[in-house]
């Protein structure tokens, strides 16, 4: 071990004396000095706000907002898991009103396709795994709602352009029996002539009123033809309301419309009669889809006749 030597002098007599880890002891003080005067630093500066600009207290803020923010991405991630079930009833009632303005429903393979699969996002790179594992959970179900969102958007513009379109569409659909009187549920179809005596086909039905009695509209259309015909149906009106469906009007006395002459369903287009052939006055009334003879009972809606509707019409205002 090193050892040094010192002469120290006294008043009595000079002496001759060996001091022991002189290097260790030196060094030893010198570190502690510097540990105090390192603590004092950092003390003085931490008070005077870093100014030395070691960044000890920013560290410390910057880690106490990395903790707050973890956990505000956990109460984010929680409510972004409220706002899917928000959007999931959202849908299941989506589906009901496209059922209502018949559009078939999204069912869940087609829903599962359209939002896509839960792609990890990439990128991120944090100290800890919860940091990244939360960012990424959180990147997830944004992606998802977006994609939901869209899905859901895109239906209900479907559901409204349909509604639109019913809305016209309805409107043009002979649906209300046009003149007051008898009718015989099974008058569509074969049956014997009245006036022939021979078996034949009926293409519409037979309502039955004297002669004057008002005749109306069954939907809204265009008047194709208005006027008498050389064959046993007498005077007719004949109305196009689009969408494939017209409607026939036979037997009448009186015409009040004249071709190209737009209509509103339970507008009063005619007068009942007794033209053509026929056994007695009544109005002989045809519905043709795409050309093709129709029963007109299965358009009725619960036999609602044009007075009817009108005055409901009416009340509605």
């Amino acid at each position: 071990m090193f050892k040094r030597r010192l002469f120290t002098v006294s008043q009595s007599r000079l002496e001759y004396k060996e001091v022991r880890f002189f290097r260790a002891k030196l060094f030893g003080a010198s570190l502690l000095l510097t540990v105090l005067l390192l603590t004092m630093i950092s003390v003085a500066n931490h008070f005077s706000n870093d100014l030395l600009g070691l960044g000890y207290d920013r560290l410390a803020m910057l880690d106490a907002e990395n903790r707050l923010l973890k956990e505000q991405l956990k109460e984010l991630s929680g409510s972004f898991a409220s706002v899917q079930q928000g959007i999931e009833k959202l849908a299941d009632r989506g589906n009901d009103l496209r059922l209502m303005v018949d559009i078939p429903r999204i069912d869940e393979d087609t829903r599962s396709a359209a939002i896509g699969g839960t792609k990890q996002p990439s990128g991120f790179s944090f100290a800890t795994i919860e940091a990244g594992e939360i960012l990424s959970n959180a990147h997830t179900l944004i992606d998802q709602l977006s994609r939901e969102v869209k899905l859901q958007q895109s239906s209900y513009e479907e559901i409204y352009k349909r509604y639109q379109h019913n809305q016209i569409f309805f409107g043009h659909l002979p649906a209300i029996k046009p003149m007051e009187g008898y009718y015989s549920v099974n008058g569509f179809g074969m049956r014997v002539h009245p006036v022939l005596k021979v078996y034949r086909m009926h293409e519409g039905i037979d309502i039955i009123g004297d002669v004057g009695t008002n005749v109306f509209a069954s939907a809204d259309g265009v008047v194709r033809y208005a006027g008498r015909t050389e064959g046993g149906y007498g005077a007719v009106v004949d109305i196009d309301h689009q969408y494939g469906y017209s409607t026939l009007y036979a037997h009448l006395s009186r015409i009040l419309e004249s071709p190209g002459q737009k209509v509103k369903r339970g507008e009063l287009i005619a007068k009942s009669g007794r033209s053509g052939l026929v056994s007695g006055p009544h109005l002989h009334y045809e519905i043709r889809k795409n050309g093709r003879k129709q029963n007109p009972v299965d358009f009725f809606f619960d036999d609602v006749d044009a007075a009817r509707y009108r005055s409901q019409l009416a009340a509605a205002k």
